[in-house]
């Protein structure tokens, strides 16, 4: 539904989580009308909780940039706050999608890329794009 296409280019995913979303009335209505974004959001191990921070979700009526606890088993919870402290690992939302009638997240524990590695991943992309383009005109 909403995908986070900036953080599979400025970071490489180790391991990926679904969870549910807690969230208000207001927010459900928001998502289900498209007013949602997760670009430039992170997620947060506060209290023992994992919490989404810096979504925008609804409109400017509301508190949209507001934390949303994120709903994950304990030993989902504590493995991640096991993760989160080492060194240049951090856990960043990658999409957010309905499954039979929930509102579900994705999210990411993440190292961030070098510029090297970003080139790399344009000069894939390049080059796949260009094979696509060749199997496309040529006829069988």
């Amino acid at each position: 539904m909403f995908e986070n296409k900036k953080a599979y280019y400025d970071y490489e995913i180790l391991e990926q989580y679904e969870c549910g979303l807690k969230l208000e009335g207001w927010e459900v209505k928001a998502i289900s009308k498209k007013a949602c974004s997760i670009a430039g959001s992170h997620c947060v191990v506060m209290n023992g909780n994992v919490m989404l921070v810096g979504a925008n979700i609804g409109s400017a009526e509301n508190d949209m940039s507001r934390s949303r606890k994120l709903l994950l088993h304990k030993n989902e919870i504590t493995r991640l706050i096991g993760k989160t402290k080492e060194k240049g690992l951090t856990l960043v939302p990658l999409r957010v999608y309905t499954t039979r009638g929930k509102y579900k997240l994705t999210i990411g524990l993440v190292r961030g890329k070098r510029e090297y590695d970003k080139r790399e991943t344009i000069k894939k992309r390049e080059i796949d794009l260009e094979n696509r383009r060749i199997v496309k005109t040529q006829k069988f």
